[in-house]
C-alpha cells in the first residue's frame, strides 16, 4: 500500500471529503479535480474538509476526537473559514488551503503523494517550527479551466465569481477578488442541461457579463437564450443566488419573464437606514430598494428582499427603519427575510459585537414571521444571544 510521508505522520493513500449539508456546492466543484471519496465521519488517509464560521467549532471538536482515538489522517480544511483565519485552523488541521482550491488543493495533494515539500505550493498555509507559513496568494482561476461539478454530486451552476463591491459584512471580494470573472455560455449551457431545473450561483446574477458595476443586460440576453434552447425550466436570481437593487430595471425583468420559469427574484436590500447602508459601503439606498420591488411587481414578479437586522453600527431606530421597510414590502406583495448579523472573519465587520435588537423589532418580525409574510432565523439566535 502506498504511503504518505508529511508532519511526521504516515497515512494509507485514501483521500475523503468529509461531506455535510453544508459543503455540497464545495465538494461539486472539487471532486471532479481530486481522486477521493465522500464520506460521513474521519477515516484513516487524507480528509478534505470546506467550512464557514458557523460550522468551525463543531468541525474542530470532530477531528480532535479522532485525533484522540488514534484515526491517523492528513487533514486538510478550505473554504471561507480556514482562508479567513488559517493560524487558529491550523492549531488542528495539519494544512489550510487560502482562497480558491480549484488549483492548489490538488497540487497539494499530488506534492504530497510524492514526499516532497509543499513550500512551492502556492495558496496553502501550514506549520513549520511551530511558525504559520503561508506560501503566497495564486492568480485567480479561470473558471472555464474547470467544471462546476462531475459525474458525482450535482449543484448550481456557478456563473460568475468575484465582486467588485465593499460590503463590510461580506466574504465573497476577500475569498475571490473585486474582480468578476464569468464562465463562458457554451460552458454553462453544457452543464446547465444535466440538471432538471437549471439554477445558478453569482454574487449578483443580472452582472452576468459585466464588470459588477454597470449591467451588460445583452450578455445575460445571450446567456439565457441559449439556455432557452436546452428545453428546461431556467431559474434565475433565485436561491441560492440573488440580485442588488439598481440592476433591476424593466428591461432585465423583461428578460426574465421572456426566458426563465420563477416568478419571483432575490434582491439583497440589507438595511432601510440610509446611514447603516453607506456605513457598511453597499452603495445604494433604501430607495432603490423600494424602486427595484415596485418594478418587479409590475412585471408580475415576487421580490424576496433579505435585511440584515443587528448590524453593530445600528441604533433602535435604524433598526425600525428596516422594520418598516419589510411592511412597506409586504404590504405591497413582496415578501422578505430577515437574518441576523454575524460577524465573519477576514471582513470588516469581523471583530465587532452585533447590536441588540430593539424588543419592539423583534417583537413585530415575530408577528410578521407568523402571519406567513416574512421568514428568517433573527428570533432563535437572539434569543440564544
Amino acid at each position: 500500500m502506498l504511503k504518505l510521508k508529511s508532519n511526521n505522520k504516515k497515512v494509507n493513500d485514501k483521500v475523503w471529503f468529509r461531506k455535510s449539508k453544508k459543503n455540497l456546492y464545495s465538494i461539486a466543484a472539487l471532486l471532479p479535480l481530486v481522486d477521493a471519496e465522500l464520506s460521513d465521519r474521519p477515516r484513516p488517509g487524507v480528509m478534505l474538509y470546506s467550512l464557514a464560521t458557523p460550522q468551525a467549532e463543531e468541525i474542530y471538536q470532530e477531528v480532535r476526537k479522532a485525533k484522540d482515538e488514534g484515526i491517523e489522517s492528513i487533514y486538510i480544511a478550505g473554504g471561507p473559514h480556514p482562508s479567513a483565519r488559517p493560524s487558529e485552523v491550523l492549531e488542528i488541521f495539519d494544512y489550510v488551503v487560502v482562497g480558491e482550491g480549484e488549483e492548489a488543493l490538488p497540487e497539494l495533494i499530488k506534492v504530497l503523494f510524492r514526499g516532497k515539500d509543499p513550500k512551492d505550493v502556492r495558496g496553502i498555509a501550514f506549520n513549520v517550527d511551530g511558525k504559520v507559513r503561508y506560501t503566497g496568494p495564486r492568480p485567480p482561476a479561470d473558471l472555464d479551466k474547470f467544471p462546476p461539478f462531475g459525474l458525482g454530486p450535482k449543484a448550481p451552476v456557478e456563473i460568475s465569481r468575484g465582486c467588485p463591491n465593499r460590503c463590510a459584512y461580506c466574504q465573497t471580494p476577500r475569498l475571490f477578488g473585486r474582480r468578476m470573472r464569468h464562465r463562458s455560455i457554451p460552458l454553462i449551457v453544457e452543464y446547465a442541461r444535466r440538471l432538471k431545473d437549471m439554477r445558478f450561483t453569482s454574487p449578483n446574477s443580472l452582472a452576468y457579463g459585466s464588470d459588477g458595476f454597470r449591467p451588460r443586460l445583452e450578455k445575460v440576453e445571450a446567456l439565457l437564450k441559449a439556455l432557452s434552447e436546452v428545453g428546461r425550466p431556467i431559474y434565475f436570481g433565485t436561491f441560492p443566488s440573488e440580485v442588488r437593487p439598481e440592476f433591476v430595471s424593466d428591461q432585465a425583468l423583461e428578460l426574465l419573464t421572456r426566458y426563465c420559469a420563477n416568478r419571483s427574484l432575490n434582491i439583497g436590500g440589507q438595511s432601510g437606514s440610509p446611514k447603516v447602508l453607506q456605513a457598511i459601503g453597499r452603495g445604494h439606498d433604501p430607495g432603490e430598494v423600494e424602486e427595484a420591488c415596485e418594478r418587479c411587481l409590475d412585471h408580475g414578479v415576487t421580490p424576496h428582499v433579505d435585511l440584515i437586522f443587528s448590524l453593530p453600527m445600528e441604533s433602535s431606530e435604524d433598526q425600525e427603519m428596516t422594520l418598516h421597510l419589510a411592511e412597506r414590502i409586504v404590504a405591497r406583495g413582496g415578501r422578505v427575510r430577515a437574518h441576523l448579523f454575524m460577524p465573519l472573519p477576514g471582513t470588516p465587520l469581523e471583530n465587532t459585537r452585533p447590536a441588540t435588537l430593539d424588543e419592539k423589532v423583534d417583537a413585530r418580525l415575530g408577528r410578521m414571521a407568523l402571519e406567513g409574510k416574512l421568514t428568517g432565523s433573527w428570533a432563535s439566535r437572539n434569543k440564544k444571544d
